[in-house]
C-alpha cells in the first residue's frame, strides 16, 4: 500500500511515515486526519480505496 501512495502521489507527498505497531492496528492518516483504522472496522483496507483517500487530502502540485 505505501508502494502504491509514494508512487501515486510522489509529486504530492513531501514526507511518508511508517509507524510499526502491534495487535493488528493498521491506521491511516493525512496531516493528522484520520483516513481509516483497522482498529474500528476490524477489516483490512482495500489498496485503491485507501489511495484514493489519501489523494483527496493531499494539496494539488504543479
Amino acid at each position: 500500500m505505501t508502494e502504491k501512495i509514494a508512487h501515486d502521489y510522489k509529486q504530492q507527498i513531501s514526507r511518508l511515515s511508517l509507524v510499526p505497531s502491534s495487535g493488528g492496528v493498521f491506521e491511516v492518516r493525512v496531516n493528522g486526519n484520520d483516513i481509516y483504522s483497522k482498529r474500528a472496522t476490524g477489516e483490512f483496507p482495500e489498496e485503491d480505496a485507501i489511495a484514493a483517500e489519501v489523494g483527496k487530502l493531499l494539496p494539488s502540485r504543479s
